[in-house]
């Protein structure tokens, strides 16, 4: 249906082609902008009325248990999502404003686009079940791990201070009707796009034009003539760039089979999914860039040690 909505909309009103690069950057903006925007709706109502019922003191004690605890709960979380780097901002959102700590809802926003059920099925009829679930654990372990460190480095001062929990709001109350829980939701779900919907269509345009204007070719040709250092290059190329989940494996398989090492082509498919520049223009409204940086930043290297490791396991794979 929102297909069919993106498709009339560009190519049918506006006249566009299909064929052209004008007419596929317009249609994937349309589609792309409609689907975030539902999502972020549907994602922050669905959280909100639920947040009614667990007081946030509880929520972040319940998520702090154990160590690690609160960063494999949420990685996990993350890994049952299907939603690509923009789309799982919504959720990051809810997180650190229902008071969850900032290396949890790291957590779960490394984790979220890394791993979910359609871009694991594609993998393993593309890639081999082995492979998939070496995937799968890897990108688990990435998003703990990052998640962790970030916790430990105390950047909570670097999230924009109207999207921190609020003081005294893990004490509120939960007397709440029906209807007054379903109006909290709908009143949070608007104040949050309120907030961001700016940056949410500025990301998506950049993605857009570069979903659509970059060739594959200049890709191959890069990681082809690096070496050893085709996996730092494969992040590097990977990291601005932005699409669906359903498109990334595609590019990764197509990489693969022309010669590209596994951990390579894998590490670019990662960089692609869970790292862009899309994302990381959206995540401005809610963070400093300093906190930015160092997540991309982290999470990158992350990325290129398990493309090495890939790449040395593929023997065995």
């Amino acid at each position: 249906m929102l297909l069919t909505f993106a498709d009339t909309l560009v190519f049918r009103w506006l006249g566009l082609d299909p064929a052209t690069r004008v007419g596929a950057t317009a249609h994937f903006f349309v589609y792309d902008s409609v689907k975030i925007f539902l999502l972020l709706a549907a994602m922050i109502f669905a959280i909100a009325v639920a947040r009614t019922w667990l007081p946030m003191q509880r929520l972040r004690g319940w998520m702090n248990r154990g160590g690690v605890w609160g960063n494999v709960v949420a990685a996990l979380f993350g890994a049952i999502t299907p939603f690509c780097s923009c789309s799982s901002i919504p959720i990051f959102i809810s997180l650190i404003k229902a008071g969850v700590p900032v290396g949890v809802a790291f957590s779960f926003l490394v984790t979220s686009p890394l791993i979910n059920e359609y871009l694991v099925v594609l993998m393993a009829s593309e890639f081999g079940v082995p492979i998939t679930v070496a995937y799968v654990a890897s990108g688990l372990f990435i998003g703990i791990t990052v998640g962790v460190i970030l916790g430990r480095m105390n950047l909570e001062d670097n999230i924009e201070s109207d999207m921190a929990v609020a003081s005294g709001e893990e004490n509120t109350p939960l007397a709440y009707t029906w209807a007054g829980r379903l109006r909290y939701g709908i009143v949070e779900a608007g104040s949050v796009i309120s907030q961001i919907w700016v940056w949410v269509l500025v990301g998506v345009g950049v993605g857009a034009v570069i979903h659509n204007y970059v060739p594959e070719a200049i890709i191959h040709s890069a990681l082809d003539a690096t070496g050893f250092f085709s996996v730092p290059i494969a992040v590097a190329l990977g990291v601005p760039m932005y699409g669906s989940c359903a498109a990334i494996v595609p590019v990764a398989v197509v990489l693969f089979n022309k010669g590209v090492p596994l951990g390579t082509a894998l590490a670019f498919m990662m960089a692609m999914a869970g790292l862009s520049l899309p994302e990381a223009i959206m995540l401005r409204r809610v963070m400093k860039l300093k906190l930015i940086g160092i997540f991309f930043g982290i999470t990158a290297l992350a990325i290129i040690a398990t493309g090495y490791l890939f790449n040395w396991l593929s023997i065995f794979l």
